[in-house]
Parts: C-alpha cells; structure tokens; sequence
C-alpha cells in the first residue's frame, strides 16, 4: 500500500486543501497520516476524517523583533528531530505540504530521508514558509498565473487550489430552515476568515437594515464575535463558524463579502459565486490579500474595496453594483481552466512517489 503524509497548518487555509485531497487519495489506495502542531487548528480540523494525526514542536519565523525569536529556532530545531523520528516510523513514498510554518521542519526532515516533498502555494506570492521550503521540494503547486515568477521553472506547476467536493453538493432546503430564509429576497454572504474580521463585522452591522431592505444576510463573524443583540433579526443569521453547514449555505448563496485569503477565494471562483473582497491591508499583513484581490479583479472574477474605504455607503454601492453585474462576473468565472485541480494535484504526487 502506498503511504502519504500531509502537512500543513496554523490557519484553515492551510488544511483545507489538504482535506480536499482526502477522498481521492483513499479512491486510490493510499494510507494517510497527518502531521501537524500539538493543539493547532489542524488537530480539530482533521479528526472528523479518521486519519492518524502527529503533533510535533513548532515555532514561527518573523521577519521583525519579538521576543520568541530567541526560542522559536529551538522549537523548529525539537520539531525537525521529532518530525524525522515520525518519518522512519511512518514511511510514506512522499509527503504533501499545504504550509504554514508546522510544515517547515517536516519538509526538512523529509528531504534528509529522501523522501519526496510536493509543496502547495495558495498566495500569489510566497510566503516565508513556503520559501524555507521551495528549495527541498520535488514540485510546488500555485493558484495564480503572476506565481510562476516567483519559483523554480523546473518545479513550478499551476494547478489551482484543490475544493472541497462537497462544497458542491449543498442542500437548499436545509440551509433556508437553518437560517429562516426564503427564496424571495437574493442572499449575501459575508466571511471573515477564521478569525473573523472586526472592521467588516462593524461596517455590515451598522449597514444592516439597509442591507436587509433588499438582501438576506448570512453572518459568518468569527469566535467569540457573535451580536446577541441581533440574534433574532429577520432575515439575518449569525454563525461564528461553520463547519458541515457551510455546503448548505454556500447553494443558497447569491453573492459573497470576504477577505481574500487565497484558498477562501479559490472556493468562491469554483462555486461560480460573485464576490466583494476586501483584503487585509498591509499594517495587518505581508500584503499577500492585496495581490490576490488584485489578480481576481484584474481576471474579473471579484469587485475589490480596500478596508480603508470601507465604510456602509461604500459597502452598498459595491454590492448593488456586484449584484446588478453578476452575470458577467460568473462567466469570467466558468472561463477559468484552474478547476481540475485535485486532478493534477494527485498526478504530481503520484508521478514523485518513491517506489
């Protein structure tokens, strides 16, 4: 039996991809294990698959002073001795890397074995991570035409993001029971990420009863960020996060407000759904949101407003004008080639199995 290991983790987008893999890999034979860190989102995310699950010492590499920067190399160097025990014991012909800095010291120990490494980037440019990783891969994986520039001519391969397949295959009905919905009025979606995102919470709770003038709104805010003020408006249903239900929700859905986290967006496109991003600006990150917005809207995918002009005028007018333009913005959208995926994912791991 052929053996896999997938890594990745630190935010969902670094495991759902790898989740989305899971029913092909097992289709095709493979024994599957996960590595990740000892209580990150990974760990829950993962054990509803049944999969074997290895939490190793993890630490993060920052490009500015903190304190840990003394103590993290210590954790990645603990991670990399307990990542290559795990890979004697384990033997997979080849492991598959989402990210996030948990994959750092298994690529590492990986490649000391000579085990092979097939790497996926979800930014339009790559993250540090990745960067660690990019020279002890086999292949590496990118969403985004700009990407190639940015890696090794002989390794890169532009494959998209591999979707879950059941984001494909909601119910109508149950999601209109679980929010109290109808069918008259289209449905907005707004995602905040993971974490949720303060500033676009704000801005839609203050815009709500104008939004829901001509709008349902389903309300994915984040933990812990719930407004029990509103938990009995009509026409608006608040989630903090959504796990099994989100395959519901997403077929009543009419259009999207989110940030542009790649695999987030990535989803958006394969579902063919009309979408407002507004990306994390750049005092909250490297910047990698706003070229990822960037290259949607230039490929007309998504209508961009960058959170510093976000406020409730601006919110409805780009709404209205998303909504009054969907049509366009879904044929863009079935025009993209990047929807096999999961197919040319799995041909790269299998044609860089070691035997």
């Amino acid at each position: 039996m052929k053996k896999i290991v997938l890594t990745g983790g630190g935010t969902a987008g670094h495991v759902t991809p790898n989740i989305a893999l899971i029913p092909k890999l097992r289709e095709l034979g493979y024994e599957i294990d996960y590595i990740g860190s000892y209580e990150g989102i990974e760990k829950k995310l993962i054990s509803d698959f049944g999969i074997p699950y290895f939490g190793i010492s993890t630490g993060k590499f920052r490009r500015y002073f903190d304190p840990k920067n003394f103590s993290d190399p210590f954790r990645v160097m603990n991670g990399y001795r307990q990542a290559r025990k795990l890979l004697k014991q384990l033997k997979p012909n080849v492991i598959f890397s989402k990210g996030g800095f948990v994959s750092v010291p298994v690529i590492w120990a990986a490649h000391s074995l000579k085990i092979p490494c097939v790497i996926h980037e979800s930014d339009l440019t790559p993250g540090l991570a990745n960067k660690l990783c990019i020279p002890k891969a086999a292949k590496i994986c990118c969403n985004f035409p700009e990407t190639l520039k940015y890696l090794p001519e002989d390794k890169a391969v532009l494959t998209g993001s591999p979707i879950r397949e059941e984001l494909l295959k909601g119910d109508k009905e149950a999601a209109y029971k679980l929010c109290s919905f109808d069918n008259s009025r289209p449905v907005i979606m707004i995602m905040g990420g993971s974490q949720g995102a303060s500033a676009i919470n704000k801005v839609v709770r203050d815009a709500l009863p104008r939004l829901l003038e001509n709008y349902q709104v389903i309300h994915i805010c984040g933990q812990e960020k719930m407004d029990n003020m509103l938990l009995t408006t009509p026409g608006y249903k608040q989630f903090d996060y959504v796990r099994g239900e989100l395959k519901d929700l997403f077929a009543i859905t009419d259009m999207v407000v989110s940030r542009a986290g790649a695999n987030a967006i990535c989803e958006l496109m394969a579902l063919r759904l009309p979408n407002l991003l507004i990306p994390l600006p750049l005092s909250a990150s490297r910047g990698d949101q706003l070229l990822n917005a960037a290259s949607f809207e230039s490929q007309g995918y998504s209508i961009v407003l960058q959170e510093e002009n976000l406020d409730e005028d601006s919110l409805l007018d780009s709404l209205h004008e998303l909504y009054s333009n969907r049509n366009s913005y879904i044929e863009k959208m079935e025009s993209s080639s990047q929807y096999n995926a999961i197919n040319s994912i799995i041909s790269l791991i299998e044609e860089n199995a070691k035997a």
